[in-house]
């Protein structure tokens, strides 16, 4: 495609936080969301591959790189406005924007609501599809509604919450590429206030009781430092920071299967050891960085020789100490995967997008 926007033969690991990737026929670089159209259609008419970036902190690119093109998507608008339906304030953005920047740009403008899920990496656009969710709040609790292209009927919409399947991690948005996000909009306490403290290490931190609302800018503030305490926010200078974020999600585990589970967990760590657990539709939650930990693997295994390593901060995350191929990220995560279900029966599974290769 002759577009002075392309970079042919270009390497994608620069576009990602785990700083990992080969080369893509071309690199497309898109300011708005116009642009944005116009690209993939193009492309779709010329039946060439399409892999869409944001932030790219959600994904793995294999060292082979992308038989096709990267959509790099770069829009910037942001809008603060009252929706008709409801009188309710509401914040829309560009699929483009970084979503940290975005929760502060809330809070500068006065207002609450999205202030637990501060210091995340990645684009607003990329956080309906996972469904992103930290210190008690999700996507789900606040999103509005979602822009997408239709790459088929080749339109844009807007789509419900209700429309996108939301779940723990996921949403049926998620591991397809016929619809791509191209704005989001999210409901916002117009009081400056936060949403209800759900979390109890947050709200302690706070001096709070949990379900407490206070002035957002002190849990952004808050969230933010205990983000940083676990290698979770962005730094060029910190190799912890190297990573995709949390590389499992924490295993859901069935009514029928969870006492088997629980009772082969607590054969091998002890019956006396407190178990972090939470109940879901039809299940249990376990922590994966518990179960990580249990299994036998520590923060920075396997060790300082190894180029990827888990943090030195959290057990969760693997990272890229400066020199690391997707490969031997792919190896560590499999060895502990491995290792967690050896252990206990429990199958981790990956949350990061893997582009070109498997776990």
């Amino acid at each position: 495609m002759d577009n002075p926007s392309a970079l042919q033969s270009a390497p994608l690991a620069d576009l990602t936080t785990l700083r990992v990737g080969g080369p893509a026929h071309a690199i497309v670089h898109c300011p708005d969301t116009r642009s944005v159209v116009e690209e993939i259609t193009a492309l779709d008419a010329e039946s060439e591959r399409v892999l869409i970036i944001g932030g790219g902190s959600n994904l793995l690119i294999s060292d082979d790189g992308f038989e096709g093109t990267a959509v790099v998507i770069e829009s910037g608008h942001v809008d603060f406005g009252t929706g008709r339906e409801s009188g309710r304030a509401h914040v829309t953005a560009d699929a483009g924007v970084a979503w940290d920047a975005l929760v502060e740009a809330t809070i500068d403008a006065g207002f609450g609501g999205l202030e637990c899920l501060s210091g995340i990496p990645g684009a607003a656009g990329a956080t309906p599809v996972q469904n992103v969710g930290a210190y008690g709040v999700e996507v789900a609790d606040i999103l509005r509604s979602v822009q997408v292209l239709d790459r088929r009927a080749r339109t844009l919409r807007w789509v419900s919450p209700g429309e996108l399947g939301l779940g723990y991690r996921t949403s049926n948005l998620k591991y397809r590429d016929d619809f791509v996000v191209v704005a989001v909009s999210f409901w916002l306490n117009d009081d400056r206030l936060s949403a209800p403290l759900r979390y109890r290490d947050l709200a302690d931190r706070l001096d709070v009781a949990r379900d407490s609302r206070v002035d957002a800018s002190l849990v952004r503030d808050t969230v933010l430092g205990l983000r940083r305490s676990k290698g979770m926010v962005l730094d060029a200078d910190d190799h912890d920071t190297w990573s995709a974020g949390s590389f499992f999600t924490n295993p859901i585990i069935g009514s029928d299967d969870a006492p088997a589970v629980i009772a082969r967990i607590r054969d091998r760590v002890g019956a006396d050891i407190s178990m972090p657990s939470f109940p879901v539709t039809d299940g249990v939650k376990l922590s994966a960085g518990w179960l990580i930990e249990r299994a036998g693997y520590a923060k920075g295994y396997p060790g300082p020789a190894s180029p990827a390593r888990l943090s030195t901060k959290h057990t969760l995350a693997v990272t890229n100490r400066g020199g690391a191929t997707a490969d031997e990220l792919l190896d560590l995560a499999r060895d502990v995967r491995n290792g967690v279900r050896e252990a206990f029966g429990v199958t981790l599974h990956p949350e990061p997008v893997l582009v070109n290769c498997s776990l």
